[in-house]
């Protein structure tokens, strides 16, 4: 379906949100993603299309991805994405994916962030917020720096303050520092029981964290996982 660009808002020096009107009404669940493809896009090895997860929540008008720009290691498709104007218009498809709340509201969760993998959870908060539906729900964001961290503000407004991990803070940063283990998330969240893991981020961050709590002793079950392709595990 077609989708006109209505909005376009800078988030951090890196991070960029676009907004979309869609020609016809999208049904999606927070947490989603779609398929977006660019007219007039020069395709490089990676094809036409990219996906992007929706960090806008299904409560609001506009269907917005957010995404991170970084000059050297961007890719063609994102250098075109960054070329549109209000009006634009681009194809996208309909929304898929599972990395969505489960349908076990008692069910206590810890959502896991790595940089720009904060775009489903702002979505998925969002929506519990706009719907003044109550999780228990515990968050976790890792970036490089604390001008990384995007829509905290949102989690706060749900619950606890998320916690805050730094790798490269800034000598003024007062919150966690280090990256992301799965030793580390244990001591950060405390003891995991039936609680489910979300993860999401770069591919070779998930990948990681999941080996590792599960070595840990967690079961496969207790674990779900969104990676971003594209990002280096250092790039988050």
């Amino acid at each position: 379906m077609k989708a006109r660009l209505e909005r376009i808002d800078k988030i951090t020096d890196g991070v960029v949100s676009f907004s979309f009107s869609a020609s016809k009404i999208l049904q999606y669940t927070a947490g989603q993603f779609i398929e977006m493809y660019l007219p007039d896009n020069t395709p490089d090895s990676r094809g036409p299309k990219r996906w992007f997860t929706l960090s806008s929540s299904p409560t609001e008008d506009l269907l917005t991805i957010t995404t991170k720009f970084a000059d050297k290691n961007s890719s063609d498709f994102k250098h075109h994405l960054h070329t549109l104007v209000i009006g634009d218009e681009i194809e996208i498809s309909e929304a898929m994916g599972d990395f969505v709340l489960p349908k076990d509201a008692t069910l206590p969760l810890i959502f896991i962030a790595g940089g720009i993998g904060v775009t489903p959870y702002r979505s998925i908060i969002k929506w519990l917020n706009d719907t003044k539906e109550l999780r228990d729900i515990k968050v976790l964001l890792a970036a490089n720096t604390e001008q990384d961290i995007v829509f905290a503000d949102t989690f706060a407004e749900y619950g606890d303050k998320p916690i805050e991990i730094v790798s490269s803070p800034s000598p003024g940063w007062n919150g966690e520092v280090g990256r992301l283990t799965a030793e580390r998330i244990i001591e950060l969240v405390g003891p995991i029981t039936n609680q489910r893991i979300y993860i999401s981020g770069p591919e070779q961050m998930v990948e990681a964290l999941q080996k590792g709590l599960l070595e840990h002793g967690l079961h496969e079950s207790q674990l779900v996982g969104d990676f971003f392709p594209g990002y280096p595990a250092d790039l988050t």
